[in-house]
C-alpha cells in the first residue's frame, strides 16, 4: 500500500519538461533561478518570465508553479523564475525592494535570457500574479516584452488594501462595530504612512495590536504604498495581454482591474480577459482553498487539479496561439 502511494505521488510530480538551476547576476549579487525547457527537440524556445506576488516566494513557489510551467512547455515555451532576495538562501531581503527595484531585477533576468542561444529573444514575455501587477508594466517600459499574462493583478495599493479589508470582514460575517473599528485602524495606518511615520510611531499608535506588522514589513509598505499601475499600463499598449480574473477574489477588486486595463489598453484587440468563476485570488479552486487539508492532499496527490477549471488550459492556449501568429509553431 505504502509503495503504491509513493508511486502515485512520484508520478503526479513528474512533469513533462527539463529543469535546471541557473544563476543570474544583477546589481552586484546573484539571483538563484530555475529554468525549465520543453522536451520537443527544438534548439530555441520562447520564454515566460515569472514575476512573483507578495511574500517570501521561492523560485518554484513551493512547486506550485510547476503545473503552469508544464503547460508552457506543451505550448513550446521555456519558463524562468528565481528566489526572492532572502528566500531559500538567496542574498538580500525582498522587503527592502520597491516595485521599481523589482522591475529592474526582472529586466536584468530578461536580458540574461535574451543572451542565451536556447532562448528566442523575440518571444520573451512575462507572467505575474497580484503584486506583480505593479511590476510588469514597469518592466515593459524598460525592455521589449512579447506578451504578458497578468493573474489577479492589483491597480492601486491603497484601494486594494481597503477592498481586501472589507471583503474579508464580509466573508467573516463581521459585526458593524468590528467593521467600524477595523476601518478606523486602517485609516490611522494610512495617516501614519502619509506623514512618513517610523515603525516605533506605528507601534505606539496601534497599542501593540500589530497584526503581524514587523519593522521590515513597515519599511516595505512605506516604500510602496503609493503604487498605482494606471499610468504604467500604457507601456503595454499593443502587447498581447491575457488578463486572468477570479470569481472569488478577496484580495483584488477585479471589476476595478478589468475596467482600468480596458480603459488604458483600449480596444485594439491586444487584451484578452478571462474570468474563472470558481477561482480564488490564487486561481485555486475555491472548494479546495477553503480547506487546508484539501490543499495539502491535492498538492500531494494531484497538483494539476489545484487550479480552477480551464485556467491552465487557457494559459497554454494563449501561448500556443502566440506561437502560431509569430510563425513559431510548437
Amino acid at each position: 500500500m505504502t509503495a503504491g502511494l509513493v508511486s502515485v505521488v512520484l508520478w503526479q510530480h513528474s512533469y513533462a519538461m527539463d529543469e535546471q538551476r541557473v544563476s543570474i547576476r544583477h546589481g552586484g549579487h546573484t539571483l538563484n533561478g530555475v529554468l525549465t525547457t520543453p522536451r520537443d527537440g527544438r534548439e530555441r524556445h520562447g520564454l515566460v518570465v515569472y514575476v512573483h506576488g507578495d511574500g517570501p516566494v521561492d523560485a518554484t513557489h513551493d512547486d506550485g508553479y510547476k503545473p503552469l510551467w508544464e503547460a508552457n512547455a506543451q505550448a513550446g515555451y521555456a519558463s524562468l523564475s528565481w528566489d526572492k532576495p532572502g528566500v531559500a538562501g538567496a542574498p538580500g531581503n525582498w522587503l527592502d525592494q520597491t516595485m521599481d527595484d523589482r522591475a529592474d531585477e526582472t529586466a536584468a533576468a530578461v536580458a540574461w535570457a535574451r543572451a542565451r542561444p536556447d532562448i528566442d529573444g523575440d518571444r520573451i514575455g512575462l507572467w505575474g500574479a497580484s503584486q506583480a501587477g505593479w511590476v510588469m508594466p514597469k518592466v515593459a517600459a524598460r525592455t521589449h516584452v512579447s506578451f504578458v499574462i497578468a493573474v489577479s493583478p492589483a491597480i492601486n495599493w491603497l484601494r486594494q488594501g481597503r477592498y481586501n479589508l472589507l471583503a474579508e470582514l464580509r466573508a467573516d460575517g463581521a459585526s458593524a462595530s468590528r467593521t467600524s473599528a477595523a476601518v478606523a485602524k486602517s485609516d490611522t495606518t494610512r495617516q501614519l504612512l502619509e506623514r512618513h511615520a517610523t515603525y516605533e510611531e506605528y507601534v505606539k499608535a496601534m497599542s501593540s495590536d500589530l497584526d503581524g506588522m514587523t519593522a521590515d514589513r513597515w519599511s516595505f509598505v512605506s516604500r510602496n504604498y503609493t503604487a498605482d499601475a494606471t499610468r504604467d499600463l500604457a507601456a503595454l499598449r499593443g502587447v498581447p495581454v491575457l488578463l486572468v480574473l477570479a470569481g472569488h477574489d478577496l484580495n483584488v477588486d477585479t471589476a476595478d482591474t478589468e475596467r482600468t486595463y480596458r480603459e488604458v489598453l483600449g480596444a485594439g484587440g491586444a487584451l484578452t480577459a478571462k474570468r474563472y468563476p470558481d477561482a480564488t485570488h490564487s486561481l485555486l479552486k475555491r472548494s479546495i482553498e477553503q480547506s487546508d487539508l484539501k490543499v495539502t492532499l491535492t498538492a500531494l496527490f494531484s497538483p494539476r487539479s489545484l487550479f480552477a477549471d480551464g485556467f491552465v488550459d487557457g494559459q497554454r492556449q494563449f501561448l500556443t496561439d502566440l506561437g502560431r501568429t509569430s510563425g513559431a509553431t510548437p
